[in-house]
């Protein structure tokens, strides 16, 4: 098995955000690569939403610690009815505000084909229709929903200028696309719908007020989390059974979630994140495996020692909250 890319592996290009660019933007993001592009608010850096590995490489690009959900761009409105389960509030601001830089968090659809991983194992999507003719143009030519957190390390400004992005990302993707300065420099304003009433979870480009006299009054998510937001709780993706971590030896009535080439025996049934140890396999992997493991007919689920490094820290981050508190859900 060929051992995962490191984020300097990458030779990155800039080029301007001209047809024969966008076409190329769109054939590596359809190969599993990573690619820049502007939107209205600020560069987002796009993968393949669909797929595990592209997801997990850019999730390593950015250095990101923890696996927050990601921000899905699709084209139209239509788009974004096939990834998620669209009510009347939805469908009123997404024919108010899109194309535009607001983001909707919906329960996803079970045939969405996003990949679990862009949503952190959530059973809610965060979903949005960018307004910016390149974005709109790369989207079209993939013709597959991207995820696109914004074009930087995890931690530092968000780049508004293809410089931004190349100051930060240079060797650790693909392409960038230059579209000269976003127009709005702020991200998206990030919406709940999956609760009620909805909840502001993000300030950004667009006002709340304006929002509000479409969707009514907007919750706020209070220090105790009444309102739940991604990423916001100590316990955040929890399997039904109980998650034991580090496990050098299992028992018969455990499911396994292992790492690497040795496996110790004994376990009722055992997935491997990655045979060969590769981080980026094994961050692709996480949740699809968890989701299997919990389904298993065992006791509890036993997780071998992941490396503390690179995308270890961020699926280290996700088992330790996944068995924070025993089980259940």
């Amino acid at each position: 098995m060929p051992s995962d890319m490191t984020a300097t592996d990458r030779e990155t290009r800039c080029l301007p955000a001209d047809a024969a660019a966008i076409a190329e933007a769109a054939a590596i993001l359809k190969a599993g690569g990573l690619v820049a592009f502007p939107t209205e608010t600020v560069y987002g850096l796009g993968a393949d939403a669909g797929n595990d590995r592209a997801v997990a490489r850019l999730f390593e690009a950015k250095g990101r610690p923890r696996f927050n959900p990601l921000i899905v761009h699709v084209a139209t409105a239509a788009d974004a009815a096939r990834l998620a389960d669209r009510d009347a509030r939805a469908a009123a601001l997404a024919a108010r505000f899109w194309p535009g830089p607001l983001t909707l968090v919906m329960k996803r659809r079970a045939d969405c084909g996003v990949s679990l991983l862009a949503s952190a194992g959530l059973d809610t999507l965060a979903v949005r229709v960018p307004d910016h003719p390149t974005a709109q143009a790369l989207l079209k030519a993939v013709g597959r929903p991207i995820a696109a957190p914004s074009a930087n390390r995890s931690g530092t400004l968000s780049p508004t200028i293809a410089a931004h992005v190349m100051a930060g990302l240079d060797g650790r993707v693909d392409l960038v696309l230059d579209g000269g300065q976003c127009p709005v420099g702020l991200e998206s304003t990030i919406v709940d719908l999956s609760v009620t009433p909805p909840a502001l979870l993000r300030p950004g480009g667009l006002a709340a007020a304006d929002i509000e006299a479409v969707a009514g009054p907007l919750a706020t998510p209070d220090a105790d989390g009444a309102v739940k937001s991604p990423g916001r709780l100590a316990r955040h993706y929890a399997p039904a059974h109980p998650i034991r971590l580090e496990a050098a030896a299992v028992t018969g009535d455990e499911a396994l979630i292992a790492f690497g080439p040795e496996v110790p025996a004994g376990a009722r049934i055992t997935f491997n994140l990655s045979p060969g140890g590769g981080l980026v396999e094994a961050a692709a992997n996480l949740f699809a495996m968890l989701h299997e493991a919990d389904r298993a007919e065992v006791a509890a689920i036993a997780v071998m020692a992941i490396p503390d490094r690179g995308l270890g820290r961020a699926i280290n981050d996700r088992l330790q909250r996944a068995a924070a508190g025993g089980g259940g859900h």
